[in-house]
């Protein structure tokens, strides 16, 4: 497996933000399968969460690369808060199952030190197993799940690993 490359976009140029907006548009696509959202009538999707984690002073923007690679982005919120919250993540999916994946949350959940928030909607059955064994892999047996309300009515209830 090639080394894993990680760096902050916070306070990035303008190239990481134009890939940032190109992976975003890939995130935001594989999303609709269990958001049920559709694109705008230009072809892009709400984005006022890659604009936050671009300039925002409570959010960060993380970039993943194998060698010179784009593999994918998390996004954190809530810097200043007792608790963060992983807010968006994502990794393109000719580098899922590769551990890819798991190695760049740790070293997300790492850079910021302390409890954290994860939400995933349950039929986002492959998403829910990442997360739930990410919980396991750093904090064994003390993370538990939340049922939540969504943002949406119409969507199912968010369900929240919290990482102490």
């Amino acid at each position: 497996m090639t080394d894993l490359l990680m760096r902050a976009a916070d306070g990035a140029d303008a190239a990481d933000r134009a890939l940032l907006e190109r992976l975003w548009l890939l995130f935001r696509h594989d999303m609709t399968e269990f958001t049920g959202a559709l694109p705008n009538p230009d072809g892009t999707f709400r984005s006022e969460w890659l604009v936050s984690a671009l300039e925002d002073e409570d959010w960060a923007a993380y970039l993943a690369f194998a060698d010179d690679r784009p593999l994918g982005f998390a996004f954190v919120r809530a810097l200043e808060q007792p608790m963060r919250v992983v807010n968006s993540f994502f990794i393109v999916r000719g580098a899922r199952r590769s551990g890819y994946g798991m190695q760049f949350a740790q070293y997300v959940l790492t850079a910021h030190p302390g409890p954290w928030e994860i939400a995933f909607q349950d039929a986002n059955a492959k998403g829910a197993r990442f997360w739930r064994r990410l919980a396991q892999q750093v904090a064994p047996d003390a993370w538990h799940e939340e049922e939540r309300p969504a943002a949406r009515p119409e969507m199912p209830p968010n369900v929240w690993v919290v990482i102490p």
